[in-house]
C-alpha cells in the first residue's frame, strides 16, 4: 500500500480493507511459525506443523471451493478489498505455495530432531531383519484383511476416494501374460498412519511404506513399474433446499451428498510420473492445474499421531487444572455458590467440570423443573447431552436447541438429536436461514415456594475435549434481568416469537452490530467532551466493513484502540490519518484463544470499574451479526468485572511471549522473546482467578504489571 496516500483517499479507497483470504493466510502463517519456533517443546511444534496443514485443508474445502465456484458462474464482484474471485484465487495459490514449502521445510527439519530424541521414521532398507518379520505380520493381521485392491478397467470404474482421502496408484506388469494394468489402493481412514515398530525408542513405519513392501500379497502375478502417493481435496459445503418440507431429512441428504463433492485439488507425493498424474486427473475430472506435486510428506495432519507416545520432556509441561474454590466452599452446591455471587470460569485454566457439575446438578435435582440448552457442537463422547437425557427421564421439562448446520458437526449433531429425542427432550433446530451460535443454558428451579432460574453463558461451545485446549469464559449468574432475557432468547429460536426488548442482553441479528456501533460512538463523544476514550477487545476475526470504519472514525477522533484478534482481521492499523490510534495484536501459543471480549472505556483512560465489559460468542463479521444467533453479555458484578478485565483482557494485551503485532501493510512483526517478556498462557496457569472465590487473591504487583491503557496512554 503506497505510504503517500491522504487520508481523504484512503478512507474512501478499498486499500483500507485488508483481503480477508489473505489475512487468514498470515494467520496460518504464524500457526506455521510456531513448528519453527526453537523456545516451543519439540512434540508442540510438530503439532502446530500438523494443525497448519489440517487448517489449510479446511480453508481449500471451503473458502477455495467457494471462490472455484464463484468464477465457475461468471461472478466478478470484487470482495471489500477490490479484488476478483479469480484475483483471489491467484493470490491465493502463490501465497499456498510458499506456505506449503515452508511447511514441508519444517518437516525436514523436525525429523532431523526427532531422530535426535531416537523417534524416527524409517524406511525399508532402513529396517532390522526382525522389523520386517514382526511388520509382516502385521500386515497380514492388522491391514491386509482391510485394504480393496481395484484394478481400474471396464469393469472395474475408478473407485469412490473420500474427501482427504489418500490412495496409492500403480502400474502393474503382468508376468503371464504380458500386459500392463493400473490398480488403485485406498488407504482406509481407519487405520494409523504410522506403525511403532517393537523394541528400543521409538521407530515408525509409514502404512504407505507397509503396503508397497508387501504388494505381491494384494497383487499376485503382477510386478510393479510406476507408482505414486496421491490425496485429494473434495467441495465440503452443504448445499440445503431451505424450502423443502423435512429441514431434517434435507439435511440429511445434503451431509451425504457432501461426501461426494466435487474434487477441487489433488496433490502428489514426488515424483510421480507423467502419465499416472494425468490417468488421476482425468479419472477425477479435474483440470490439470489443479492438481499439485509435493516434494515431501502428504497429509501433514496425521503427524499428530506421533505426539501419544512421546517422551513427556518433549511436551509442554502439565499444570494443575483448578475447581473453582467457591463452590467447594458451598460443598459443591453450584446453585447456591452462584446464588452468592456471579462467577466467571476461564478455560481451560479453570476446569470444564464446572459446566457439567452444574448440568448433572440440574439432572438430578428434584427441585428443578426446566432446563433449556442450545448445542453447537459437542464431543461424540459428551455427558452433557446425557445429562439432558437424564433430567428428561427424570421427568423434568428439558428443551435442547440442536444446531445442525454447525461444520463438520453435522453428523453428530443429527445422532445426539435422535438420541435425546427419544428419551424425550423436546428437540428444536432454530431457524432454518440462521445458525444458532449463542452458547447458553438456562436452569429453572422451585424454591421457597417461588421458581429461580440460573443461567450460564458460553464464548465457547459445550465441548469438553476443546475446553482443554480454547481459552473460554463460563459465566455463571442468576441475576433476574439476565435470566429472563435467556427466557425470550429460548422462545425466539424454539417458537419464532418475536422477541420483546431485552433488558440487558445485546442480540444478533437483531441489533448488534448498531448497539456495538453506539459503543464506539460514546467513546468519541468521551472524547470530544475532553474525555479520555478506549477500546479493548478481543476475539477471533474482524470483518465487518462497518465494525472497521466506525473503529476508523474513532481512531481519527483520538480513541485508542487495542484490539487483539487470533485470526482474520481486516483492519489496517497505525496508517497516518486513518488508524494511527489503533493497535492490533494476534497471540498464538499453547492454548487457541477464542474467548470474546469488548471493553469500552465510558470516559475512562485505564480499566476502571466504569469500564463497560461485554463477553459474547460473536466475532465482529457479517456472519455472526446477520446470519448468525449471538448474544453479548454485560459483565457488571464488580469481582467477575475486575477479572475479566484486570486480569484476562488486560494479561491478553501484554502479553509478549506469543505476540505478533499487524503492520499498516497487513504483514505481522513477532514481538522479541526475552526471558522476562510476559507470556499470557503462563500467567493463567500460575495465577489463580478472583472470581472463583470472590476474595482477592491476586498481588498488587500484578495488578499494576497489568495496567494495559496504560501503555496506550504512553503512546499518545
Amino acid at each position: 500500500m503506497p505510504e503517500k496516500k491522504t487520508e481523504s483517499v484512503l478512507a474512501q479507497s478499498r486499500e483500507r480493507f485488508i483481503n480477508r483470504e489473505t489475512s487468514w493466510l498470515a494467520f496460518n502463517s504464524r500457526v506455521l511459525d510456531e513448528a519453527c519456533n526453537p523456545h516451543t517443546p519439540l512434540i508442540e511444534r510438530l503439532n502446530f506443523l500438523a494443525i497448519s496443514s489440517s487448517n489449510l485443508d479446511e480453508f481449500y474445502m471451503i473458502r477455495v471451493a467457494g471462490l472455484k465456484d464463484y468464477v465457475q458462474q461468471g461472478i466478478t464482484k470484487p470482495s471489500a478489498d477490490g479484488l476478483t474471485p479469480a484475483q483471489e484465487l491467484d493470490t491465493i495459490h502463490k501465497s499456498v505455495s510458499a506456505m506449503v514449502d515452508r511447511q514441508h521445510e519444517a518437516w525436514i527439519e523436525l525429523r532431523g530432531k526427532l531422530k535426535d530424541e531416537g523417534i524416527v521414521i524409517v524406511k525399508q532398507d532402513e529396517m532390522t531383519p526382525k522389523e520386517k518379520t514382526w511388520l509382516e505380520e502385521y500386515f497380514l493381521e492388522n491391514i491386509f484383511p482391510v485394504l480393496t485392491p481395484i484394478a481400474i478397467d471396464p469393469a472395474h470404474p475408478f473407485p469412490f476416494l473420500p474427501n482427504l482421502g489418500l490412495a496409492l496408484i500403480f502400474q502393474l506388469a503382468a508376468n503371464a501374460p504380458a500386459k500392463e494394468e493400473i490398480a488403485i489402493v485406498p488407504l482406509p481412514a481407519r487405520l494409523s498412519r504410522f506403525i511403532l515398530l517393537p523394541g528400543e525408542g521409538l521407530r515408525y513405519v509409514m502404512l504407505e511404506e507397509a503396503i508397497g513392501m508387501f504388494l505381491s500379497m494384494l497383487m499376485p502375478g503382477f510386478t510393479k513399474t510406476d507408482s505414486a502417493l496421491f490425496r485429494i481435496i473434495r467441495d465440503s459445503e452443504l448445499d440445503v433446499e431451505e424450502e423443502g418440507e423435512d429441514f431434517v431429512r434435507n439435511f440429511e441428504r445434503a451431509v451425504k451428498q457432501r461426501r461426494r463433492g466435487r474434487v477441487i485439488q489433488v496433490k502428489f507425493e514426488m515424483p510421480v510420473s507423467k502419465r499416472l498424474s494425468q490417468f488421476v486427473s482425468e479419472q477425477m475430472h479435474v483440470d490439470m492445474a489443479d492438481v499439485v506435486e509435493v516434494s515431501g510428506m502428504l497429509g501433514l495432519a496425521n503427524l499428530k499421531e506421533l505426539y501419544e507416545h512421546a517422551p513427556g520432556q518433549l511436551k509442554y509441561p502439565p499444570f494443575q487444572v483448578r475447581f473453582p474454590e467457591r463452590i467447594n466452599d458451598f460443598g459443591g452446591d453450584c446453585f447456591a455458590a452462584i446464588a452468592a455471587k456471579d462467577i466467571v470460569i476461564h478455560h481451560p485454566f479453570e476446569t470444564f467440570d464446572v459446566v457439567i457439575q452444574f448440568l448433572k446438578q440440574a439432572a438430578e435435582d428434584p427441585d428443578v423443573v426446566s432446563i433449556k440448552q442450545t448445542l453447537y457442537r459437542t464431543s461424540k463422547d459428551s455427558p452433557i447431552p446425557r445429562m439432558l437425557i437424564a433430567a428428561a427421564e427424570a421427568g423434568k421439562s428439558v428443551t435442547a436447541l440442536v444446531e445442525l448446520k454447525a461444520r463438520f458437526d453435522e453428523e453428530a449433531n443429527l445422532r445426539w438429536a435422535r438420541d435425546l429425542e427419544a428419551a424425550g427432550v423436546q428437540v428444536v433446530y432454530g431457524f432454518v436461514a440462521l445458525k444458532t451460535h449463542a452458547k447458553v443454558t438456562l436452569v429453572t428451579r422451585r424454591e421457597a415456594g417461588q421458581l429461580k432460574s440460573y443461567v450460564h453463558f458460553g464464548t465457547g461451545n459445550y465441548h469438553p475435549t476443546t475446553a482443554k485446549i480454547y481459552t473460554d469464559l463460563s459465566f455463571f449468574t442468576c441475576d433476574h434481568d439476565l435470566c429472563r432475557d435467556a427466557a425470550y432468547l429460548f422462545n425466539f429460536v424454539t417458537g419464532y416469537a418475536p422477541p420483546r426488548a431485552f433488558k440487558k442482553l445485546i442480540i444478533a441479528p437483531r441489533d448488534m452490530r448498531k448497539r456495538l456501533v453506539s459503543l464506539i460512538e460514546a467513546e468519541i463523544q468521551h472524547v470530544n467532551a475532553g474525555r479520555p476514550g478506549a477500546i479493548w477487545a478481543k476475539m477471533n476475526s474482524l470483518v465487518d466493513e462497518q465494525i472497521i470504519d466506525a473503529l476508523y472514525n474513532a481512531s481519527q477522533h483520538g480513541v485508542i484502540v487495542e484490539l487483539v484478534v487470533r485470526g482474520i482481521c481486516c483492519l489496517r492499523p497505525g496508517v497516518p490519518g486513518l488508524s494511527d490510534n489503533i493497535r492490533v495484536k494476534s497471540i498464538i501459543g499453547r492454548f487457541l484463544e477464542h474467548a470474546r471480549i469488548y471493553c469500552f472505556g465510558a470516559g475512562y483512560g485505564l480499566p476502571s470499574p466504569e469500564t463497560k465489559v461485554f463477553i459474547g460468542s460473536a466475532d465482529w463479521m457479517p456472519r455472526n451479526f446477520d446470519w448468525r444467533v449471538e448474544v453479548i453479555v454485560p459483565i457488571e458484578n464488580p469481582t467477575v468485572h475486575e477479572q475479566v478485565m484486570g486480569q484476562i483482557m488486560v494479561a491478553n494485551l501484554k502479553d509478549e511471549r506469543q505476540s505478533w503485532v499487524l503492520q499498516p501493510d497487513g504483514g505481522y512483526k513477532r514481538l522479541p522473546h526475552t526471558e522476562h517478556s510476559l507470556s499470557a498462557h503462563e500467567y493463567f496457569i500460575n495465577n489463580p482467578s478472583l472470581s472463583g472465590r470472590g476474595k482477592g487473591l491476586k498481588k498488587a504487583k500484578d495488578t499494576q504489571m497489568l495496567k494495559v491503557a496504560k501503555a496506550g496512554a504512553e503512546k499518545k
